[in-house]
């Protein structure tokens, strides 16, 4: 069975709705599946201390400097920036690029960002220089909020004097920039209530502007699934197999090609299941020769804090295996005790 075929069929699941809140004064409340939560008994100056002490001992004690850094939360470690500048004059960032080393200075300086700067540089990155890492570009606007992302927008403007929407539009071209800047200037539907006839109609749209005509209507594709809800689309794809003899993605395969084919097919397995469209990436990051460090970073500094739990199990699900494994075989020192920190307990 194809990678392909086992992310659409048997191994993913839809999840009911209901389990994932939890009543917190009789009013439900989202659950929280994050795996990095704020520490108890947290002590700001205390740990500014420590890593100063870290940075300025002969030998730079990388353990600590990770184990501080992985086992507080966002709003924690931006205290701690804060704290250390007025304690010490020195910005912290400053302070640990020069005495950090590769892959553990780039996720320690991950972690240092809040969520909106570290989105905002993952773009850039994305955008500047030779070629263009459209399945980034994709992956963040795919998975963040209509909120995050004109969060993003603003930050983006304040640290690289660009507005994005100008920068996707003079680095990516085409159908593929229509898509990308429908996930940047639309608000989706936020509604978990599925409306069956919409899903019904929706199916019916989506099978005749691509198997039902002779050439795909993209535009058609890029509407439907970038305002819809997770929850409507899951419905509209199990109506769309139900009329079609082959899924949606399947159908998207052969209909479309390129960059394009590529974005729809990631927006369809984000609605259908957010967090094993992220294990397939951490899987494909870690597979055969070599691995992708800036894939690994990326994806667990971004969702320790909002779905890495639901990650780590559709991970085990899918490959048969621990992702706390594969990092173990993958990775070593001390960014391997930071990466495998962010992932919790395997």
């Amino acid at each position: 069975m194809s990678l392909f075929k086992k992310f659409f069929k048997g191994i993913i699941h839809n999840r009911d709705p209901k389990e994932e809140t939890v009543n917190v004064k009789e009013k439900p409340k989202p659950k929280y599946y994050g795996t990095v939560t704020p520490y108890p008994n947290f002590n700001a100056s205390s740990d500014a201390s420590i890593l100063q002490s870290a940075i300025q001992s002969k030998k730079v004690d990388e353990d600590v400097i990770g184990a501080i850094l992985a086992k507080r939360n966002n709003e924690q470690r931006q205290k701690i920036k804060a704290v250390y500048e007025s304690s010490f004059g020195k910005n912290l960032v400053k302070s640990l690029k020069p005495v950090l080393r590769s892959h553990l200075e780039d996720v320690v300086l991950a972690l240092l960002m809040p969520p909106a700067q570290f989105d905002a540089y993952l773009l850039r990155r994305a955008t500047k220089g030779l070629g263009t890492d459209e399945d980034v570009l994709v992956e963040v606007l795919a998975t963040r909020s209509y909120a995050e992302i004109q969060e993003i927008k603003k930050v983006f403007k304040q640290e690289y004097q660009k507005e994005l929407e100008e920068v996707i539009k003079e680095e990516t071209g085409g159908d593929f920039t229509t898509a990308l800047l429908a996930m940047l200037n639309t608000k989706r539907d936020q509604n978990t209530a599925v409306d069956m006839e919409l899903a019904k109609k929706d199916a019916k749209i989506l099978f005749e502007a691509g198997e039902g005509i002779g050439k795909a209507n993209v535009s058609t594709f890029i509407n439907i699934l970038t305002t819809r809800s997770g929850p409507q689309l899951s419905k509209t794809f199990q109506h769309y197999a139900a009329i079609s003899d082959v899924t949606l993605p399947k159908a998207l395969q052969m209909e479309l090609k390129g960059d394009i084919e590529d974005c729809l097919i990631d927006i369809v397995k984000c609605a259908w299941n957010t967090p094993a469209f992220f294990a397939e990436k951490l899987n494909r990051a870690m597979k055969g020769h070599g691995t992708s460090d800036q894939t690994l970073i990326r994806i667990l500094v971004s969702r320790s804090e909002v779905d890495l739990q639901k990650v780590v199990e559709e991970y085990r699900a899918m490959f048969e295996r621990t992702l706390h494994e594969d990092i173990l075989n993958d990775t070593k020192g001390h960014y391997q005790k930071v990466l495998l920190a962010l992932c919790g307990p395997s």
